[in-house]
């Protein structure tokens, strides 16, 4: 089997660091690993499978060395600047920044839901947004069984999505990272207010979610909330479908799908906890019942770790697919 050269850039930060431990599990052909970071963590030491290694400062010159692969988790401004000179070097990125997610040039890909879509990249492969990736791998097991004509998101998103800052706030009970305190509170606004009065990261999801499914004209409304939890998102999805569904042929495909575990027993009080979710690479599903409210209506219960599958994970898999492919 070939063997692969892999650059992780991001390597200190919280995605980064997460990415290390899910390549320790996945045991991918990479012979060669260079880590890249900001200035200010340049220099810093990473032990990394029983090997010591010194992060480099990215710059203009960093993938002048024949890279395979490349994983970006350093934000936006980045991946702007330094995705596009990787991928001019025969260098394929996978980006876990907004920057390129609804470029229509570029591939918006969760495995478990749309991986063929990675084949038709040009140098840059998009990572959705966290909230959105747990969400689509469930509704593609119900759209394939039954079409869906409406989502409602409503999201109960945790504070490492916003970073170390957002962690801090919490723990500290600050307003370094958010409006107001966090701590005891649900904040209502995750980005910026747009126009419309919907948040960035409602937008994210309702395009994110159309552009996976290949379903540009899906009907989706969202409200993303910041809750005082450290890590984990949790979802309540409504989803209408166009006609008459079979409940329990949905729950028994949700069982049967890799990538998803089912938690759902309410004479047990079972159903999905970030605590329980935290640290894992599935998404967890529950309270799976109808709504009563219209015709072919459904509700869900969604939780996985943001910053795993809702980042890191999701990156690694995508190169596990594209390495397997090429072998």
């Amino acid at each position: 089997m070939k063997t692969y050269k892999l650059a992780l850039v991001g390597a200190t930060g919280v995605v980064g660091k997460t990415a290390l431990e899910v390549l320790k599990e996945f045991h991918l052909p990479i012979c060669e690993y260079v880590f890249f970071a900001s200035k200010k963590s340049a220099g810093t030491k990473i032990f990394f499978n029983e090997k010591e290694y010194i992060v480099q400062e990215l710059n203009s010159h960093s993938f002048d060395d024949n890279f395979d692969y490349a994983i970006f988790s350093a934000g936006g401004d980045t991946a702007k600047q330094f995705a596009p000179i990787a991928a001019s070097k025969g260098c394929t990125v996978i980006d876990n920044s907004s920057c390129f997610r609804m470029d229509p040039e570029v591939p918006l890909v969760v495995p478990e839901v749309n991986p063929e879509d990675a084949s038709q990249h040009h140098g840059i492969i998009a990572n959705p947004n966290c909230s959105t990736i747990q969400a689509v791998v469930p509704l593609k097991v119900m759209n394939d069984i039954c079409p869906i004509k409406r989502i409602v998101y409503s999201t109960y998103q945790a504070v490492s999505g916003a970073g170390k800052k957002g962690i801090d706030d919490l723990k500290n009970h600050t307003t370094t990272k958010f409006s107001y305190p966090i701590y005891n509170n649900c904040l209502p606004q995750i980005d910026v207010f747009l126009e419309n009065g919907y948040t960035k990261e409602e937008l994210k999801m309702i395009n994110e979610t159309r552009k996976i499914l290949h379903q540009p004209d899906l009907k989706i409304t969202a409200t993303t909330v910041r809750v005082p939890v450290e890590n984990s998102h949790s979802e309540s999805i409504n989803v209408e479908f166009e006609k008459e569904f079979d409940l329990a042929k949905i729950i028994t495909k949700l069982k049967n799908t890799n990538g998803i575990v089912v938690q759902d027993d309410i004479h047990k009080n079972l159903y999905p906890l970030a605590t329980n979710a935290t640290g894992h690479n599935e998404i967890f599903v529950g309270r799976i019942r109808r709504d009563e409210s219209v015709p072919y209506g459904l509700n869900f219960w969604c939780v996985a770790d943001n910053i795993r599958k809702g980042a890191a994970t999701n990156a690694v898999q995508i190169l596990k697919w594209l390495i397997e492919k090429e072998n």
